[in-house]
């Protein structure tokens, strides 16, 4: 009778390491998740500044005109 009891009680304390093993992963999996939905929210903030910072350069950029480089006779010789 000894020996069932024995493994009995080993069964119960092997669930209840795994039991807390898999509390340890659930609230390390919900830290993970709040730190990668702050790490997207802080992306996005990041583009949409980057998107503002943009808008007086491509302003400028379609008024620019462009001038083809002057070509020189070593240019020419080349081809």
């Amino acid at each position: 009778m000894l020996w069932p009891m024995f493994f009995l009680a080993l069964a119960f304390c092997g669930i209840a390491v795994l039991g807390v093993l898999a509390v340890r992963v659930g609230l390390e999996v919900r830290r993970f998740s709040r730190a990668v939905g702050d790490s997207a929210e802080r992306i996005t903030l990041a583009a949409e500044d980057l998107e503002r910072a943009a808008l007086p350069l491509a302003g400028r950029a379609s008024r620019a005109t462009v001038r083809p480089a002057p070509t020189t006779r070593a240019d020419s010789a080349d081809r």
